[in-house]
């Protein structure tokens, strides 16, 4: 078997065995009822992984049908993605009911929309070419990383006003998530640049920067969090000032 096949199964099996792990720990810490959309979403991407490998392995199901299943695959992983984001935002968030109930707002038609897209291109593949299919999915890709690396900038920038600790389980998760949508990003921009044959490389930069990612997460889950202590109290100019000012403007 050939080196660049023995690395290709490793990057595509590895990362999702290690799911599995990351779900023994969410049970065993009992962290489903904190974490529900993340649960979902790892659930989710082992399916997608069981269902999408086995189509790629059967010589008998055409190529259009697995483009057909990334597509829907894609959508439903885009969607989870945003319901992540929106978890670690309320945790961030959750002493300003005012400002997270705004979050709420703009991630939920963030993801309905990409959702939405997603289902149409999942439609319009079954008649077009494979290359035209994925091409859609690449754009709906890029458009989806774009929309998550700007949420993930401005979740960054509320930790660093919150005090919120590097080492809280939240935390991880949302650099994972960060790590992965940036990468992603510089993969879409170098591959409008380059042939189209050598895109394989990127697959393997992307699986082994998801890979990466889980290790991430399996990190954070596995270490016991440690609660920051606040030193110091935070000046008026933070977000619980902007809270009581959007209060004081809605009960207007």
């Amino acid at each position: 078997m050939a080196l660049h096949t023995v690395v290709f199964n490793y990057l595509i099996i590895a990362p999702h065995v290690l799911l599995v792990a990351i779900l023994v720990l969410l049970i065993r810490r009992q962290l489903i009822k904190e974490f529900p959309a993340f649960f979902l979403y790892v659930v989710s991407e082992l399916l997608q992984f069981l269902v999408l490998f086995t189509l790629l392995r059967l010589p008998s199901v055409p190529a259009q049908t697995y483009a057909t299943g990334y597509s829907v695959g894609l959508g439903i992983s885009t969607l989870l993605r945003f319901c992540v984001l929106y978890e670690v935002a309320a945790h961030i968030l959750r002493d300003y009911s005012v400002v997270a109930g705004a979050s709420k707002a703009v991630f939920s038609w963030a993801g309905i929309s990409l959702v939405l897209v997603a289902l149409l291109l999942a439609l319009a593949t079954l008649r077009v070419s494979l290359h035209q299919a994925m091409s859609s999915v690449y754009i709906l890709d890029r458009t989806a990383t774009i929309v998550q690396c700007g949420l993930l900038l401005l979740l960054f920038l509320f930790s660093s006003y919150l005090g919120f600790s590097w080492r809280s389980q939240t935390f991880g998760i949302a650099l994972g998530l960060g790590i992965f949508a940036t990468v992603e990003l510089a993969n879409a921009a170098m591959r409008a640049h380059i042939p189209y044959a050598y895109g394989t490389y990127l697959d393997y930069l992307t699986m082994a920067t998801y890979h990466a990612c889980v290790l991430i997460w399996i990190y954070y889950l596995w270490v016991p969090e440690r609660v920051p202590v606040q030193t110091q109290k935070l000046p008026e100019q933070d977000l619980e000032a902007w809270n009581r000012e959007l209060q004081r403007l809605i009960q207007q």
